[in-house]
C-alpha cells in the first residue's frame, strides 16, 4: 500500500471526498457553460431552423468528452502503475503519475457530463 493510500484511509470520509467532488463539480460547471454555448452556436450558425439537430450535435460532442474521460480514467487505474514503473526504469524524467492522470480524466468526465446537462437545459428552454 502506498503512502497516498495509507493517508486516505486515515482521513474522515468528508475530508477525503471534498477535493474530489470539487474537482468534478468545477469541471461540470465549465461543461454546462460550454454545452449552452455549443448548442447556441450550432443553432445560430449551422442549423438555424432545426434546434433538434443542433442539440444532437452539441450533445454528441459532450458525450464524446464524457466517454473519453471515463475510458481514460479506467485506463489510468488499469495500467497507470505499470507506466510509472516503466518510466522509472527507463529514467525518462517525466512527472506523469497515475494519480495525475486519474485527476485529469475525472475533470474531462465532469466537463462532458456538464456539457450534456447544458445542452439538455438549453434545448428545453428554447
Amino acid at each position: 500500500m502506498s503512502s497516498t493510500e495509507e493517508s486516505a484511509v486515515d482521513l474522515p470520509l468528508s475530508a477525503w471526498l471534498r477535493p474530489r467532488v470539487r474537482l468534478v463539480v468545477g469541471a461540470a460547471v465549465v461543461g454546462v457553460v460550454a454545452g449552452v454555448v455549443a448548442t447556441l452556436a450550432f443553432f445560430l450558425l449551422v442549423h438555424p431552423d432545426d434546434l433538434s439537430r443542433a442539440s444532437a450535435r452539441a450533445f454528441s460532442l459532450a458525450a464524446i468528452a464524457l466517454g473519453f474521460g471515463v475510458l481514460g480514467w479506467s485506463g489510468s487505474i488499469f495500467a497507470g502503475r505499470g507506466f510509472e514503473e516503466m518510466q522509472r526504469h527507463l529514467d525518462t524524467g517525466t512527472d506523469w503519475t497515475e494519480a495525475d492522470s486519474r485527476r485529469a480524466m475525472a475533470r474531462i468526465s465532469g466537463f462532458g457530463a456538464g456539457g450534456m446537462v447544458g445542452v439538455i437545459v438549453t434545448t428545453t428552454v428554447l
